[in-house]
């Protein structure tokens, strides 16, 4: 058996067994993630570690489907960097690094490829990326917020979260605080675990509120350090390692069950539905339908 089959980190592969995982058709999987503040009790590089445990595990559940490559540490925390330790890396060039490396991938036969995020404001820069690769390669790309696999089974945040909404879990919180407790519990500040409140959720306005897991219609997303002193954003203080065993469980289970099922999902057929074709490139460089056939 290939070398290829077994193993899920991409970067201890030979390029001949890159070319075995190409015939296995297996999945590549992105971690991305930042380096900035997470209050008082949680070291930098939780937008780290979370994204690559939970990558890691699915990894390790089904080798023969998924690669996982280096974390891209660096991400777009402008907003963070009154905070000392925050790195921010500016948003076209962190979209154009991601975008190299799908295009890198595709290029390489790899033709559906994950970004697992473990940044809030990464998201829409990814969702970006993953669109312009959609685009300009051949592959598929799509972009998962890690915690966002919690809520594929409608009954598991019920039944774990007894924060409050919104806000109870948001940065350096319950689910945050939680998964690092699990992961690297001996890096928490334990004796620091202090919750935090964003101010402006505190004015009960049906329009500016935050939460991981959802945000009011017209949010402005500002400099952390007006709405927060600490940064802490949420109820640190009701996490455990033990819930932490729990999302870490969960997440990796849907994302396996995502794997499997997008593996074997034919890709969707591009059609030109222009009654005469076109002449020229699309303004990107893409060909034309007919050319790539």
């Amino acid at each position: 058996m290939s070398r290829a089959a077994t193993e899920y980190r991409y970067e201890k592969l030979t390029w001949p067994e890159i070319n075995d995982a190409v015939d296995l058709k297996k999945i590549c999987i992105v971690p991305c993630g930042a380096v900035e503040q997470h209050g008082h009790h949680l070291p930098l590089d939780v937008d780290l570690v979370c994204p690559v445990g939970i990558a890691t595990g699915a990894g390790k559940a089904i080798p023969d489907k998924l690669l996982v490559l280096p974390v891209v540490a660096y991400g777009y925390t402008g907003h963070v960097m009154d905070f000392p330790g925050t790195i921010n890396t500016d948003f076209e060039h962190f979209q154009h690094g991601v975008l190299d490396i799908t295009k890198s991938l595709a290029y390489h036969g790899f033709k559906k490829i994950i970004l697992l995020n473990g940044h809030g404001s990464n998201m829409p820069n990814l969702d970006l990326v993953a669109r312009r690769a959609n685009l300009e390669t051949d592959a598929e790309c799509c972009v998962i917020a890690w915690w966002n696999l919690l809520t594929v089974d409608k009954s598991f945040l019920p039944s774990w979260r007894e924060s409050k909404f919104p806000g109870g879990c948001s940065h350096a919180c319950e689910l945050e605080t939680s998964l690092y407790l699990y992961l690297d519990g001996d890096n928490v500040r334990k004796d620091k675990i202090e919750s935090g409140t964003i101010s402006f959720n505190d004015e009960d306005s049906p329009f500016n509120w935050v939460d991981l897991f959802g945000a009011g219609p017209a949010t402005p997303v500002s400099w952390t350090s007006s709405y927060s002193a600490t940064g802490t954003l949420g109820d640190a203080e009701k996490a455990t390692a033990e819930k932490g065993k729990r999302a870490y469980d969960e997440a990796v289970k849907q994302l396996v069950r995502y794997v499997t099922w997008w593996q074997s999902r034919p890709k969707d057929v591009r059609r030109d539905l222009h009654r005469t074709p076109p002449t020229m490139l699309i303004p990107w460089g893409q060909r034309p339908v007919e050319a790539r056939d």
